[in-house]
């Protein structure tokens, strides 16, 4: 039986962030969050593979006490069962240091072949967590995967490269990072996210690791990203078509 293991993190929402004026600092009073867009697809393929093969699915995340909140919608999703690691001063951690607690936790308290994480997070999109992980835990990893095949212990991977598809296959245990494209994560149905609340969550502190994850990033603003626009006018006069033609030529948009 397939022992799966997936890790999300809780983010921000986007649509609520507003840039306050001139000053372009971000307004984060009224935001909600939600589970990282790019997790739900890691939770989808969790429960895809353990519908096809059987097994489990536990969902694993790390966070400030506030990220309490998201283990409802990822129970909601079909993992039975869940591992909450928090503290307060799990707000600022950076990529190693999640990989590094997700590690301990793993080792210390989990049993699993197969690990599956987003390619990246909605926020800092680091792209580092995965692959530190399967670095900390000494398991191969594949990271852009766009399918999943499972055969006799055995993991075959299609990951999405910029020039075409590469296949690669490699023993379990094993973790892969998902891409967006791997699936369409399924809306959880009213009897799953009433079920969810009764699901068992396991609850663990700062003070049950052995390393010491002191805050190493400090936020000191928000800006918004700022484009200036050119705003050149032209006409169907073939001149100008030509002048905006050799401008995106030499930008390099198209060629």
């Amino acid at each position: 039986m397939l022992k799966i293991i997936v890790c999300f993190k809780w983010v921000i929402d986007e649509a609520d962030i507003k840039v306050s004026g001139k000053s372009r600092e971000l307004d984060l009073s009224r935001v909600a969050y939600k589970i990282s867009d790019y997790d739900r697809n890691a939770i989808e393929e969790a429960v895809r593979l353990q519908e096809q093969l059987g097994g489990s699915v536990v969902a694993v995340t790390v966070g400030p006490p506030t990220a309490k909140q998201s283990l409802k919608d990822a129970l909601s999703r079909g993992p039975e069962k869940a591992v909450f690691v928090s503290d307060p001063a799990f707000d600022s951690l950076e990529p190693a240091q999640t990989a590094a607690i997700l590690a301990e936790v793993i080792t210390k308290n989990l049993e699993y072949d197969l690990i599956i994480c987003g390619e990246g997070s909605s926020d800092l999109y680091a792209q580092q967590v995965g692959p530190r992980l399967a670095e900390k835990l000494g398991i191969p990893c594949a990271t852009y995967v766009e399918k999943i095949i499972i055969k006799d212990k055995e993991l075959i991977a299609e990951r999405k490269m910029r020039d075409g598809i590469e296949v690669v296959s490699m023993p379990l245990p094993a973790l892969v990072t998902v891409m967006p494209t791997i699936n369409t994560p399924r809306i959880p149905s009213l009897k799953q996210v009433l079920g969810a609340a009764k699901k068992p969550v396991v609850n663990l502190s700062a003070k049950d690791l052995e390393g010491k994850y002191e805050p190493c990033l400090k936020t000191t603003s928000l800006l918004a990203a700022t484009m200036e626009r050119k705003r050149i006018k032209f006409t169907d006069d073939p001149q100008d078509i030509r002048k905006v033609v050799d401008a995106l030529l030499k930008e390099g948009v198209i060629s």
